[in-house]
C-alpha cells in the first residue's frame, strides 16, 4: 500500500513538473498563465514567478492583466522578496484604483518595506521609508481593517529609531566623553519625550555628570556636583523605583559627602 502511495505522488510531481517545463518553453501566452495560476494556487510561488515574468509584458492592458499582477506581487511577498513585493503591489495599486484589491495592495507594498527594516544598529533608510509608506495608507484608509496593524508596525519601527538614536547618545557615555554624553542625551530626551528609553536615557546622564563631576578640576566639581545631583532628581521624578536606584543612591552619596566640603 506504501509503495502505491509513493509511486502516486512520485507520478504527480513529475506530471506537475512536465507541465511546468511545457509552459517554459510554450509560445503560448494562455497556457504559460493558466499554468502560473495553477502554481500559484498550490504555493509554488518561485516557478509561479518564472512565467508570470515571462507573460507580464504581453498582457498590459488586457482584461487578464489585474488578477496576474496581483498574483505577481503576491508571490514576491510570499517568498519574501520584499523589495520587488513593495514596488509591484505599489504598481498595482497605482495602476488598477478601482481594483477591490487596491487596499490590500497599498497596505501590503507599505508591509513589504516595512520587512526591510535591518537591525536598530543599521543604517535606517528602509526603515524610514517604511513608516513614511505606512502613514500614507493610514492617512488614506483610517477605516482599513489593516489599519490597526499598520499603527502596529508604525510603532515598531518609529522605536526601533529611538534605539538607534538613545544607542548614539549613550555611546558617548561609554567612550568616556561625559560633557558630549550629556548634552546628547539631553537631546534624546528632547526629542523623544514619550520614548520607552527615557529611564535609562536620564540615568547614563545621571552618571555621566556623576564622572563629570567627581573627575573635574578643583574650580569646578562644585558647579557640576550639584549639575549631577539635579540629574538624580530628574531620575527619581521620573521613576522613583527605577531600576537603577541602589547605583543612583550610591552616587548621590558620593555627591553629597563630596558637596560638604563646599559647605563648610
Amino acid at each position: 500500500m506504501k509503495k502505491i502511495i509513493i509511486i502516486f505522488i512520485l507520478a504527480i510531481f513529475a506530471t506537475s513538473c512536465n507541465e511546468y517545463q511545457k509552459a517554459l518553453k510554450s509560445e503560448d501566452m494562455a497556457v504559460k498563465l493558466e499554468t502560473a495560476t495553477k502554481l500559484y494556487e498550490k504555493e509554488k510561488y518561485f516557478k509561479a514567478l518564472t512565467l508570470f515574468e515571462q507573460i507580464a509584458p504581453a498582457y498590459k492592458g488586457k482584461p487578464q492583466a489585474e488578477k496576474l499582477f496581483y498574483m505577481q506581487a503576491q508571490s514576491y511577498y510570499k517568498s519574501r522578496q520584499y523589495g520587488l513585493s513593495g514596488y509591484h503591489f505599489g504598481s498595482f495599486a497605482s495602476g488598477y484604483p478601482k481594483s477591490e484589491k487596491v487596499e490590500e495592495a497599498f497596505f501590503l507594498a507599505a508591509k513589504s518595506y516595512s520587512m526591510m527594516s535591518p537591525v536598530y544598529s543599521l543604517d535606517q533608510v528602509d526603515t524610514d521609508k517604511a513608516i513614511e509608506k505606512l502613514q500614507e495608507f493610514i492617512d488614506r484608509y483610517p477605516n482599513s481593517q489593516y489599519f490597526s496593524e499598520a499603527n502596529s508596525i508604525v510603532r515598531d519601527l518609529k522605536t526601533k529609531l529611538e534605539k538607534k538614536a538613545f544607542e548614539n547618545a549613550r555611546q558617548f557615555n561609554y567612550i568616556t566623553d561625559y560633557k558630549a554624553a550629556i548634552v546628547a542625551l539631553d537631546n534624546f530626551v528632547a526629542d523623544f519625550p514619550g520614548t520607552p528609553f527615557k529611564e535609562e536615557a536620564l540615568y547614563y546622564k545621571l552618571d555621566s555628570a556623576y564622572q563629570l563631576a567627581i573627575n573635574s578640576v578643583p574650580e569646578k566639581m562644585e558647579a557640576r556636583l550639584n549639575n549631577a545631583k539635579a540629574s538624580y532628581v530628574t531620575l527619581m521624578k521620573f521613576k522613583e523605583d527605577t531600576k537603577y536606584k541602589e547605583k543612583a543612591n550610591t552616587m548621590l552619596a558620593t555627591i553629597e559627602t563630596e558637596l560638604k566640603k563646599y559647605n563648610k
